[in-house]
């Protein structure tokens, strides 16, 4: 490789951050909801949001979200149901990796802030009545993320 190539490779990554180049703004996630006997729940209405804001959208559906370092807050009703919600975990991508590997903090910091940098899980299962926290490292290509149980919080008296 040249120098004036590799000098020129070198200047293009320190101005701007890996992420924004290899990922979109946004990640596509699908919502269902399912009672809490298994069976799936057409037309719930979910709202989903984060640092960047809210959107509504009927189950099931995929909708591409607004990729942010914030977690994703979802709840989800449906008359006669109890509300399902959920906390969709963002974490750090690939993107992310490439910007500490070699050496990009201003794109670091850059892909962070714009928040291409992370990313949501990929098909989450929201349960009505119940709480669960969707972690992306437990995503398997091609199945759902059916989430971790989280605890009612007790009420202090």
């Amino acid at each position: 490789m040249s120098i004036r190539l590799y000098a020129t490779l070198v200047a293009c990554v320190a101005m701007t951050g890996c992420a924004s180049i290899v990922n979109d703004s946004t990640n596509p996630v699908r919502f269902e909801t399912y009672g809490a006997n298994g069976t799936e729940i057409k037309d719930a209405e979910c709202k989903y949001e984060n640092d960047y804001g809210m959107q509504v959208v009927k189950t099931p559906a995929t909708v591409n979200v607004r990729r942010s370092s914030k977690d994703l807050q979802i709840t989800c009703v449906k008359a006669g149901e109890s509300d399902g919600r959920g906390v969709a975990i963002s974490r750090a991508n690939a993107g992310m990796a490439g910007n500490i590997i070699f050496g990009g903090g201003i794109g670091a910091i850059i892909d962070h802030n714009k928040g291409t940098a992370y990313t949501y899980p990929m098909w989450v299962q929201v349960v009505m009545g119940k709480l669960l926290t969707f972690d992306r490292r437990a995503d398997v290509e091609g199945q759902p993320n059916r989430g971790v149980e989280m605890p009612t919080p007790v009420a202090v008296k």
